[in-house]
């Protein structure tokens, strides 16, 4: 089974993990059968290491690390790799696949272009 792990920085305040729920929420929606969970580099819980275990424990044989960033600065390219690592070691019969940071995907980019544009108009 496939499952999604979407990965965002974290924060003190809890309102702050909202648009992330959503995206979690929205993909449960979307493929309800599909194991999603959220995990914070920071200050908010579960850690990537608690998510991946919820995933490991609902039998997912393959899954997809999202971070939920808008570039792959210091993060991206650095914590979460090593952060990943003890994941596969912790669950090694599971492929973990990381992809790029969504902010720099063509599709996120053209609605944050689309937004401005909006408030421009407005």
């Amino acid at each position: 089974m496939n499952g999604v792990l979407l990965f965002a920085h974290g924060a003190r305040d809890p309102l702050w993990a909202r648009p992330f729920e959503a995206v979690a929420q929205a993909l449960r929606a979307r493929e309800p059968e599909m194991p999603v969970a959220l995990g914070f580099l920071e200050f908010m819980t579960p850690d990537l290491r608690g998510a991946g275990d919820t995933l490991a424990a609902r039998g997912c044989g393959k899954v997809s690390v999202v971070p939920l960033f808008l570039g792959a600065g210091g993060h991206v390219r650095k914590d979460l790799p090593l952060l990943l690592d003890a994941l596969r070691a912790a669950h090694p019969h599971i492929e973990w696949q990381l992809a790029p940071a969504v902010g720099e995907d063509a599709t996120v980019v053209a609605a944050m272009a689309e937004v401005a544009w909006r408030h421009a108009r407005s």
